[in-house]
């Protein structure tokens, strides 16, 4: 393995002095960030205790551990397997050292960025090294695919972990083991662990004593000043929400308005990013008044807020002050994530008490049911939901960086692991990137919302069996009669796409199943003038799955905006003159996007 150091290129500018310089400055960085993990503990502001995923993981492992020590002929098959994959492994090495030409034991997969550096495989200390990673984790994998007799639920928790695991261990995600960060280490003299070392100890005292990985660069992306800058005005508040009107830019616009409900796990200036991207001013652009509920974020006095207060302080509130405002008892809905499942279950409650207050309803990568609910069930069972419910109940809010943790894992080595690379390691700032800065601009959550959320939907899956109660009314889904275009989008981990088709069949009215291009974001917030991506449309969703739906669709090149907006047309075209923003009744508190939006966890 004589050419590990030949092929690192860089080494020639190589300064020993400068070298032990930069090293004894990125330990005094590193202890500076041990310093910043240590105060809030030592200040009791912070108080460490295992997490409950310890548990979780120690449990589920034993599960799957047990079936394959309970036989020694099963555990024996098992050790000749992994000690052959690694003979076969070093027999390729040496063969490669001897100048043959020999097959790799095991290939990266085409699409792992990982491994995308070409000494990956021209150095054979790297190549070694990477498939003898590969070997391992796929031979974790298959530990948990063979195990007979285990449960869905803790195979797929297995999988989850195994998977995350693997991630964290990689060989790219160390100095000595990732050939690009050698060579840059070697080049700069060590001056990017320096400038890594800075930025880690500056990101764990900005979480408080906890990591909180920088995944974008905050300048000139500020709130109502370089993002949700659509011109309105907020026109109502209450404790959970502002309520937000538009300022009209056509002379005409559609008689019946919008309401946007969105999550209140995320703020809701995703659909309002930079201009280009906005899909608010987008709407408003198109002859809409749009109206969108800002959620408040909310600390522990709000701890006790209930499902029931969000809908009846959100949507139904919001309705009535669109009454009040525009003089139109109907409005069109849209609801996003979380935010259309409680749209939802506002539009069964009020076909229950038989009021008509909705045109029409728009999804937007929501869930009804939860059967197909994907990655995030992981996180789902009695046993974990009742740990969670005690550390709500103690801080009386879920505090926002724990449910973005819990997403940022569902894509961990985009989301996590290059952050640490190019962050710590590469010492490489992130640049400017409004869709990640709101990732990173997380919200807390009423313990008493999401533990209700948490145990009717994912763990119960009470809205689509009609067995869910909200404000004393049982919710039946078959009794929203109003029209529905129910929007999926194709490579989502959150809501996936054949969950929101399989929710399709529950409502009682016409439903227009579209499937977007892209994931949970990207294939939401996709301008016509970007021409990126594609859509689906096929009127069949009775009784198939995604595939089969997916091979008699139609599909459309660029974005699903224009033939949403043909649709919500094709319900009530008649237009009036353009609204003003308030009323005299209703006038405007504060300038859009409001305060609310402002405040960070």
């Amino acid at each position: 393995m004589t050419d590990v150091n030949t092929e690192i290129h860089a080494a020639k500018s190589f300064n020993a002095e400068a070298f032990a310089m930069n090293i004894a400055r990125a330990m005094e960085s590193s202890g500076q960030a041990l310093a910043a993990y240590l105060k809030p503990r030592e200040n009791g502001e912070l108080k460490d205790k295992p997490p409950n995923e310890i548990a979780e993981v120690i449990k589920t492992f034993s599960t799957v551990a047990e079936y394959w020590l309970s036989d020694k002929e099963r555990a024996s098959d098992l050790q000749v397997k992994m000690a052959k994959a690694y003979l076969d492994l070093w027999g390729s090495t040496v063969r490669r050292m001897a100048g043959e030409e020999a097959p790799p034991a095991i290939e990266p997969s085409p699409r792992d960025k990982r491994f995308k550096d070409p000494e990956w495989k021209t150095n054979k200390f790297f190549d070694f090294v990477m498939q003898l990673y590969l070997l391992t984790t796929q031979w974790a994998q298959e530990l948990v695919k063979n195990a007979e007799g285990i449960d869905p639920h803790t195979r797929k928790k297995a999988e989850f972990y195994v998977q995350q695991i693997s991630n964290a261990i990689s060989p790219s995600n160390f100095v000595f083991t990732n050939p690009e960060v050698l060579r840059e280490t070697l080049a700069s003299n060590g001056d990017n662990l320096v400038r890594g070392m800075k930025m880690l100890a500056e990101d764990i005292e900005a979480g408080r004593g906890t990591l909180r990985i920088r995944q974008s660069d905050p300048t000139n992306l500020v709130v109502g000043v370089n993002m949700a800058t659509t011109p309105g005005k907020v026109i109502f508040q209450n404790e959970l929400m502002q309520l937000i009107q538009y300022t009209p830019t056509t002379e005409t616009v559609l008689r019946t308005p919008l309401l946007i409900v969105p999550p209140w796990i995320n703020k809701f200036y995703i659909l309002d990013l930079k201009p280009e991207k906005s899909y608010i001013k987008w709407c408003v652009d198109q002859g809409i008044t749009v109206f969108v509920i800002s959620w408040v974020n909310p600390d522990k006095e709000l701890g006790k807020k209930t499902f029931d207060d969000y809908m009846r302080q959100g949507p139904l509130t919001a309705m009535d002050v669109i009454e009040k405002v525009t003089g139109e008892m109907k409005v069109h809905t849209a609801g996003y994530c979380v935010g259309g499942t409680l749209l939802a279950s506002t539009l069964a409650w009020l076909a229950e008490k038989r009021r008509v207050r909705v045109t029409s309803a728009t999804f937007f990568a929501a869930q009804v049911d939860f059967t197909h609910a994907g990655d995030l069930l992981v996180f789902v069972d009695e046993g974990q939901i009742s740990a969670l419910e005690r550390d709500m109940q103690e801080a009386g809010v879920l505090e926002g960086s724990k449910m973005a943790m819990a997403f940022n894992m569902l894509r961990s080595n985009d989301l996590i692991w290059s952050y640490v690379v190019s962050n710590y390691l590469k010492g490489q700032p992130p640049s400017s990137f409004d869709l990640l800065h709101w990732n990173s601009d997380a919200t807390r959550m009423p313990a008493a919302n999401h533990s209700f959320y948490l145990r009717n939907c994912y763990l119960e899956n009470r809205l689509s069996t009609g067995s869910m109660v909200l404000d004393n009314t049982l919710l039946d889904l078959s009794k929203v009669k109003v029209p529905v275009y129910n929007l999926a989008t194709r490579e989502d981990h959150i809501a996936p796409a054949d969950s929101v088709l399989y929710g399709s069949q529950f409502f009682g009215g016409p439903v227009k199943y579209v499937l977007s291009g892209s994931g949970h974001i990207a294939g939401v917030v996709n301008p016509p003038v970007s021409g990126k991506y594609q859509y689906w449309t096929n009127d069949n969703i009775k009784d198939v799955t995604l595939a089969e739906w997916l091979k008699n669709a139609t599909e459309h090149k660029g974005s699903w905006w224009p033939d949403w907006r043909q649709w919500l047309e094709g319900l009530d075209a008649e237009m009036v003159p353009a609204r003003a923003v308030g009323s005299e009744a209703m006038p405007p508190i504060e300038d859009a996007p409001g305060s609310y939006v402002r405040v960070r966890a």
